[in-house]
């Protein structure tokens, strides 16, 4: 879809067009039909620009709930979009900081060392700071900052891109607090602006890409952003190396309903820490200087949540379930305790043996086990062919834990535990 295709469906025919391919996938027509059906009352490329868009709507109601039914998407917009509870839990941060609205700090002098006449040019906020967001996609922070308060300035590269970001602000009433146009990043000047937020593209012509250099913009650009503004959030993906993290600064692991989403690098906030955070709970940890002992498995194994383990909070979650590490470098805790924590799934281990297919084999064999999940950290082995060489059959489930303890591969026998009334 191109930028004047995008412009029709924001006329009223393209609004009516969007409506009537809306219900027709709503109805069940697969794309044969539903094409054909929209194009009996519609030009084909107002046709197709509706059911792309009403197909992309569909497929964002898992991301951004009832608010997808009014917004505007491109496939990488959606794919890269912050989950709308990241963009909150976020925003919230932002606007609790009590940061000023415009840059200023409080001996008066700007970001950019020129001097204020007197107060901030727009004065305390009353929600939030003035955010400069740079590489807005489609909005899904823009969004989030507005709701918290903020006012923001959002630029992108991609015309198209600023065109559906500036239709999701206007479809969800938050225009009064955004504006959002065409712009190079690379040239904006956030020295102006209470907080930097930027969401560099992480996806280059080969898919998505891990390397911070390879950003758009890249690394050293974002950093040259975050050295002029007062305060900065940086969006970056989980893997981060740790070698790209500024001194000095946070960096924020965040974890969705067990599943970690993404991080972000904080500047101009407080103190550099490593902290993981839960949602939809919002519970937080931060590093405390623990250190955790290694020993034989008990009869309980913690798996920490993966944001933990990425901030490198591993410790601080054995210390919660008075835990030792299984492996002095593989992030399973083991304890004699079990104990209530939303920082680690627990399991009961039933069978502790070196790693042997075939013994593994007699014993799934022995207690009918006929299904299986099967988790590893530190092993080599291939999940899926074990899955097929174990050949289950029975009734019973189990949890497979494949690992290392002092070099040796191991297979830990284990059974979820539901309830933890430590």
């Amino acid at each position: 879809m191109d930028l004047d295709a995008f412009r029709t469906l924001l006329t009223p025919a393209g609004r009516g067009a969007l409506d009537e391919a809306v219900k027709i996938l709503a109805d069940g027509a697969d794309p044969v039909a539903a094409a054909s059906a929209m194009r009996r009352g519609h030009p084909a490329d107002l046709a197709a620009a509706a059911l792309t868009q009403a197909s992309l709507r569909r497929r964002a109601e898992a991301k951004f709930g009832p608010d997808a039914a009014v917004m505007y998407f491109t496939p990488h917009g959606l794919e890269q979009a912050t989950r709308p509870e990241v963009a909150a839990h976020r925003a919230a941060r932002i606007r609790a900081a009590g940061l000023p609205a415009d840059g200023t700090r409080a001996d008066g002098t700007r970001a950019d060392g020129t001097r204020a006449d007197g107060s901030p040019a727009h004065g305390e906020p009353e929600g939030g700071p003035d955010v400069l967001d740079v590489c807005c996609g489609i909005g899904g922070d823009l969004l989030a900052l507005t709701r918290a308060g903020c006012r923001v300035d959002a630029v992108d590269l991609d015309p198209l891109t600023v065109e559906i970001a500036r239709a999701n602000a206007a479809a969800l009433g938050l225009s009064g607090l955004a504006q959002v146009r065409t712009g190079d990043a690379a040239l904006t000047d956030p020295g102006g602006y209470g907080l930097l937020f930027a969401d560099p593209a992480r996806r280059g012509a080969r898919g998505r890409t891990f390397d911070p250099m390879a950003y758009s913009p890249t690394w050293p650009i974002v950093l040259d952003l975050v050295a002029r503004a007062p305060a900065a959030c940086l969006k970056v993906a989980p893997g981060i190396p740790y070698e790209f993290i500024p001194e000095g600064a946070e960096a924020e692991w965040v974890s969705y309903r067990g599943e970690v989403k993404e991080a972000a690098i904080w500047t101009g906030m407080g103190p550099g820490v490593r902290r993981a955070t839960l949602l939809p709970s919002g519970a937080t940890l931060t590093a405390s200087g623990a250190e955790a002992e290694t020993g034989p498995v008990s009869r309980y194994l913690y798996e920490p949540d993966g944001a933990a383990v990425r901030a490198h909070l591993v410790a601080e979650v054995a210390t919660l379930v008075s835990g030792r590490l299984v492996d002095p470098r593989i992030a399973y805790i083991t304890s004699d305790r079990l104990v209530r924590t939303e920082w680690a799934s627990c399991y009961e281990v039933t069978d502790v043996m070196p790693f042997s297919l075939k013994r593994l084999r007699a014993v799934l064999r022995q207690r009918r086990v006929g299904v299986v999940t099967i988790k590893k950290r530190g092993s080599a082995v291939d999940v899926e062919r074990l899955r097929k060489d174990l050949r289950l059959s029975g009734g019973n489930s189990a949890v497979i834990v494949l690992t290392r303890i002092e070099e040796r591969p191991f297979a830990l026998l284990c059974q979820p535990v539901t309830s933890t009334n430590g």
